[in-house]
């Protein structure tokens, strides 16, 4: 399988061969799907909280006779059926969210994400990105020069002068091939991956 190699002017200085495992695999939608459902899910946060019947405000007293009102019977407003009343289930801040994706499906759904990424013409090789100062406005120009206004950087080190440089880009995202998730994968409309990044994530994901 053959690559983009892109200049510093975003245009095409030559091909450049990589690992087909990793970068020609079929593409598995159902896979895909179930690897950036479980990423999400994962990192959901129990953060919401409902209150029971025995946990709103409410007053223990009966609203009115057991017998002869012609109305349902009813013991107190912390019903559950009364408006104001607790949840019968509840949500809890420790609610657990995670679904367990297996190692061999996860290596396979970023490889087949990869590869779907190729054949659409979103995915290219450059030599190495580097900044000479923590400058967003040096590292927004690099871009514009090659054409790209939404980019995933998968570097082989992420070195500080990037770092800052990358984080105030709204549309841009700068990781580690260890930190390259399937979400931003599929986010971002254009991935660009460095020499040395392309030998790690073969050994990842191949």
């Amino acid at each position: 399988m053959q690559l983009e190699l892109l200049n510093e002017q975003g245009q095409v200085a030559s091909q450049f061969e990589v690992p087909d495992t990793v970068f020609a695999r079929d593409y598995n939608e159902a896979l895909i799907h179930q690897v950036v459902v479980a990423f999400q899910a994962n990192a959901r946060q129990g953060t919401r909280a409902q209150l029971d019947r025995a946990e709103v405000k409410h007053s223990t007293k009966k609203p009115w006779r057991q017998k002869g009102t012609g109305r349902a019977r009813a013991g107190m407003t912390s019903s559950p059926l009364w408006r104001g009343g607790g949840r019968i289930f509840p949500n809890r801040p420790d609610e657990n969210f995670a679904q367990k994706i297996n190692k061999k499906m996860y290596r396979a759904g970023m490889a087949s994400i990869f590869s779907q990424l190729a054949r659409e013409g979103r995915l290219a090789v450059v030599d190495s990105l580097a900044v000479d100062s923590p400058k967003t406005k040096q590292l927004a120009a690099k871009f514009k020069a090659m054409g790209l206004s939404s980019v995933l950087v998968i570097c082989d080190v992420v070195d500080d002068n990037l770092l800052l440089a990358s984080r105030n880009l709204p549309n841009v995202l700068v990781v580690e091939p260890r930190y390259a998730d399937p979400l931003s994968l599929v986010h971002y409309k254009k991935v660009l991956i460095t020499r040395s990044a392309i030998e790690q994530l073969k050994e990842m994901f191949a």
